[in-house]
């Protein structure tokens, strides 16, 4: 599920959830919305997937 595995990038990086949601999504409300139950599209959720990946691929390069 989208929303526990944002949860779970949340707590690895320390990372607020509205700026997780402006950096990927480009909405800062978009992490409350899906905690109040918006379901993304198929498109929005593999570039949200997509940024979790890079993030975490670029973070640990350095």
């Amino acid at each position: 599920m989208l929303l526990r595995q944002i949860e779970r990038f949340l707590r690895q990086t320390d990372m607020p959830w509205t700026r997780f949601g402006r950096l990927a999504a480009q909405d800062p409300r978009f992490v409350a919305d899906l905690r109040n139950g918006r379901m993304p599209r198929a498109r929005t959720a593999a570039r949200i997937e997509k940024f979790m990946r890079n993030y975490q691929e670029n973070t640990h390069a350095h």
